[in-house]
């Protein structure tokens, strides 16, 4: 019998799993053995947002990062609005922005992630994600 953290992470892992958008990294797969768990996401040949922005040697033209922006806001409506079951990312920021070979954003790094039931219209988190990159409506 699952105890309830191992049933909530399988569910969170099937509802993941069967999210596809074109601004999201997709889940390939998962295991989950007791304690130990690995998440396999589909390989982003170029890195990170933060690689790419913060590279002194060839770092995106404005057209391009307005371009990222837009892809990942088209990831995240998704997510709010657009999916099965809504998903609140809570930790949007460049380390968890990939890109790929196109050179195209897709949101990735679901770790913190609140799942929406069908019916729920609003919900309460408490402060989630990274120093630094908390929205500032937290503070």
């Amino acid at each position: 019998m699952l105890i309830d953290g191992e049933k909530e992470f399988q569910n969170e892992m099937k509802v993941i799993g069967r999210t596809h958008h074109r601004n999201l990294v997709r889940l390939l797969g998962y295991c989950h053995d007791g304690p130990k768990k690995l998440l396999v996401y589909e390989y982003m040949v170029n890195g990170s947002l933060a690689d790419n922005l913060f590279d002194p040697q060839n770092p995106p033209r404005w057209d391009e990062r307005i371009r990222i922006a837009l892809e990942i806001a088209r990831g995240i409506l998704y997510l709010h609005e657009e999916c099965e079951t809504q998903i609140i990312h809570c930790d949007i920021k460049p380390q968890n922005i990939l890109i790929d070979e196109y050179m195209s954003a897709k949101i990735s790094d679901f770790g913190l992630a609140k799942l929406l039931k069908a019916d729920q219209t609003n919900t309460n988190t408490g402060i989630r994600g990274t120093r630094g990159y908390v929205a500032p409506e937290w503070h």
